[in-house]
């Protein structure tokens, strides 16, 4: 590759490869360009690490002529004998350089490097990419050209190790906030404060279903058990809701102790109310079914568990509120407000899911009228359905 066109290429990553709208797109511009000046490759990869609840990493895989593969690795891949015999374990141990000519008897210390052999791969290198906080990640090369890569080649990929690592760390970086974002404030949520929306009183008014449930007996539960077992509880406890209430839209905002407060948003340039609170209840039927199978082994005993969830349609303030330099992205208003009473009222029914006449109303699901019931901090009396199917207790 000669030097003007490396200067070109690194010198649009340094500047952070902008005319590239994705990571994927960027690798897949960084490929093409090498290949059109010369550098044989046949297939590069690159695996970085996250900061994810659930995901150790991303590997994005290019081939000439094919779009960039993405796939996610959970954190049972660096245990997995796969990756222990790997390139890459050594790599990532000594922060070194891996280098194999798939000729060379002693590459066949790895079975990841057969099937390339098998493809015609004549030459392997892996590069460390050492990140700003010293993580370091990986950029592996492979080309089919009969004897390897030449030395200039092989330099020209170490040279470039650097700048790519810059960019990447950069996505890297926008990934992760976007990933804790998500996870600890929620997709909607995220969004708004990634774009900008981070001022105590930006608010925005929202039109959704609500959802406000609670773990019934958490309090004598947490009382007589161990604190690690009843945050394990309550991890498999909000598995049950969380699944079901993102399948249908909805949005987790906020875990208070065994409470969970949800919006399932509705478009109101669309007329979906009916839709969405049918979604809603959905959500909330499928939670009904995955808790009442929960069960969990503590001692001789099986405990099981019940929980309860009240629906609710109205308009909510949705952004930021707190104090000084510490914010919480959330909704509030009176809508919120008489789904906490209604979920309230619902443990004193021994019912599992009630409804306001706003969301009953809305979301034809088989109601049965519970009765008008005061509540606290409004100057009417509310109405309160249950479901047909459900009877007192169950």
């Amino acid at each position: 590759m000669n030097a003007p066109d490396f200067q070109k290429l690194t010198d649009w990553l340094i500047d952070g490869a902008r005319s590239a709208s994705s990571p994927a797109h960027m690798m897949s511009e960084t490929c093409e360009r090498l290949v059109q000046a010369g550098l044989p490759l046949w297939r590069v990869g690159v695996f970085v690490r996250t900061l994810h609840p659930d995901v150790f990493g991303f590997s994005f895989t290019w081939r000439p002529g094919e779009e960039v593969v993405v796939r996610a690795a959970d954190f049972d891949v660096k245990d997995s004998p796969e990756f222990k015999r790997s390139p890459l374990a050594p790599l990532y141990e000594k922060k070194e350089e891996v280098r194999c000519r798939l000729d060379d008897p002693a590459s066949r210390r790895f079975p990841f490097l057969d099937d390339m052999r098998a493809d015609g791969v004549t030459d392997y290198v892996a590069l460390p990419l050492h990140f700003g906080d010293n993580s370091v990640h990986a950029a592996s090369w492979t080309t089919k050209q009969p004897g390897g890569f030449r030395d200039h080649e092989l330099a020209t990929l170490r040279a470039l190790a650097s700048p790519l690592a810059r960019v990447i760390e950069i996505m890297s970086l926008r990934r992760t906030a976007a990933i804790l974002l998500d996870t600890y404030v929620g997709n909607r949520a995220g969004e708004r404060i990634l774009g900008g929306q981070i001022r105590r009183g930006h608010t925005d008014t929202m039109h959704a279903a609500i959802w406000l449930s609670d773990l019934r007996g958490f309090t004598a539960l947490s009382d007589r058990l161990p604190a690690e077992i009843v945050v394990d509880v309550l991890n498999h406890y909000f598995d049950c809701q969380v699944s079901a209430i993102r399948a249908h839209g909805g949005e987790i905002l906020k875990y208070m102790g065994d409470g969970l407060l949800a919006v399932f948003p509705i478009a109101e340039q669309d007329g979906n109310t009916d839709q969405v609170c049918s979604l809603a209840l959905e959500a909330a039927r499928e939670s009904r079914a995955s808790v009442a199978a929960m069960h969990y082994p503590i001692g001789d005993v099986i405990e099981r568990f019940r929980f309860g969830v009240a629906l609710h349609v109205g308009k909510v303030l949705y952004g930021n509120i707190g104090g000084g330099n510490r914010l919480d992205f959330t909704c509030i208003g009176p809508a919120v407000n008489l789904a906490a009473r209604l979920e309230k009222i619902a443990g004193r029914l021994n019912r599992t899911i009630v409804a306001s006449a706003g969301f009953a109303g809305t979301c034809t699901g088989g109601w049965t009228d519970l009765g008008e019931f005061p509540i606290a901090g409004f100057s009417k009396a509310e109405r309160v359905y249950g479901l047909q199917d459900e009877a007192a207790g169950h």
